[in-house]
């Protein structure tokens, strides 16, 4: 029994989109100017560089594959078993982090109607229950439908956001965005960029869903170059607009909709609010759809316990898998915040991606040896941005701060343990 191949190009052009948009620029838009002040619209584009740079990486390399693992079986392929466990390990730790950091970002939107929502732990508890709960319904019920609602919620999430940079521009303040302050310092402008990768990503563990997208070897390269455009343009727009409407936003907790108070009043910040939650709920089903393949890719390849690939017989979804992802997600959202936790996905994304890097090399060097005879998409100067990329990545990785590095260090030992504990177990059984 195998998934469904029920995601079409452009359902994975929209996936991206709602992985992606919908999570960081609803939260970042104010750290990053509290860093960088106007710079900080550079630093946006130079991230944004960054990311096609390693897009392109990505889309030669996952244009080799047709089966559910993303990252992870690419480096099972490059690489072997035990990098392979390491980068699906990461990339779990990724969407589970991800989706701590969106849900309890979604509860600090919803203060907006009713302060009750920051204030008391009851509520956030309640919101967090019920939304990982419905959620998990809808992913249980198959792609089909989560595709669907991940395809209306990608819509639904832009209309807000084209509204806030339209009516925005004729409010801008042109002595806000004038580049007459002093330039921040390298680690400041580092630092931007280093968390901006939170907003950019997404589309790494999206490739996770390979086994269920139609022509892959076609639609993944197309997706990715146009989503990233895509979503780097509207990002610069949408920073900018924060930048000049919006006196206060280096300590502005919720900076769209502070800034459309400003210039659509109180109900153009209630239609932003609105439009965050909902953008922001698309993009955790999203992470949900993603996260709940990654137990499943790695028991397929026998390095998780064997239960984690069982399909549901109608809905042919990953139900155990879904529902221990969901439980732990719901553990890690009751427990962490929003700022914390981006930190963390962000140095496991960037190892991903300096990866996939690596493995692109990797398999040029066995094209060479060997003729494979498959088709897939070449990028012009293959070397050339495989290297740039993982550079990058190294740049990024010292812009992060000891004490984070040193979690998810202890997060992926924990992870080793766990498996070479799983091998022990199964090899004695094959022994017995």
């Amino acid at each position: 029994m195998e998934l469904k191949r029920e995601i079409r190009r452009w359902d994975l052009v929209l996936l991206l989109i709602n992985n992606i948009i919908g999570a960081g620029i609803f939260g970042l838009s104010s750290k990053i100017f509290a860093l960088s002040g106007i710079y900080s619209v550079l630093a946006l584009f130079a991230c944004g560089f960054i990311i096609f740079i390693l897009v392109l990486s990505f889309a030669e390399v996952a244009s080799r594959f047709n089966k559910t693992g993303g990252p992870y079986l690419y480096t099972l392929k490059a690489f072997g078993q035990w990098p392979a466990f390491i980068i699906g390990w990461l990339i779990l730790i990724t969407r589970l982090s991800t989706y701590a950091a969106l849900v309890n970002l979604l509860v600090t939107y919803l203060s907006y109607f009713h302060p009750l929502f920051a204030e008391t732990e009851m509520y956030r508890f309640g919101v967090i229950i019920l939304i990982t709960a419905l959620l998990t319904l809808v992913n249980y019920l198959g792609v089909k439908n989560s595709t669907l609602l991940n395809n209306t919620l990608g819509i639904v999430k832009l209309v807000p956001l084209t509204v806030f940079i339209i009516a925005g521009f004729f409010f801008i303040n042109p002595e806000l965005v004038a580049f007459e302050q002093p330039l921040p310092s390298l680690s400041d402008f580092s630092s931007s960029v280093f968390v901006l990768i939170f907003a950019f990503t997404g589309f790494e563990a999206t490739l996770v869903n390979t086994g269920e997208v139609r022509d892959p070897k076609k639609s993944i390269p197309f997706a990715l170059i146009t989503a990233i455009f895509f979503i780097a343009i509207f990002y610069g727009l949408i920073q900018m607009v924060s930048i000049g409407t919006l006196p206060g936003l280096a300590t502005s907790d919720k900076p769209l909709t502070d800034a459309a108070q400003i210039f659509m009043g109180p109900a153009g910040a209630v239609f932003i609010s609105a439009g965050a939650i909902l953008s922001i709920s698309g993009t955790l089903n999203a992470v949900m759809l993603v996260g709940s393949r990654v137990p499943y890719a790695l028991s397929v390849e026998q390095q998780f316990p064997k239960f984690f690939s069982y399909l549901h017989p109608t809905f042919r979804t990953p139900t155990y898998s879904l529902l221990v992802f969901s439980a732990v997600s719901l553990i890690a959202s009751l427990s962490g915040s929003f700022i914390y936790a981006v930190s963390i996905s962000v140095i496991s994304k960037i190892l991903i991606l300096l990866t996939v890097c690596a493995a692109l090399i990797r398999f040029r060097l066995k094209d060479k040896a060997v003729k494979t005879g498959q088709s897939f998409y070449k990028l012009p100067y293959g070397y050339f941005f495989a290297i740039s990329g993982i550079f990058a990545c190294i740049w990024l990785l010292f812009s992060a701060e000891q004490e984070e590095f040193m979690d998810v260090l202890i997060t992926t030992l924990v992870g080793m343990i766990l498996f070479g504990i799983y091998r022990l177990i199964s090899a004695q059984k094959n022994k017995s």
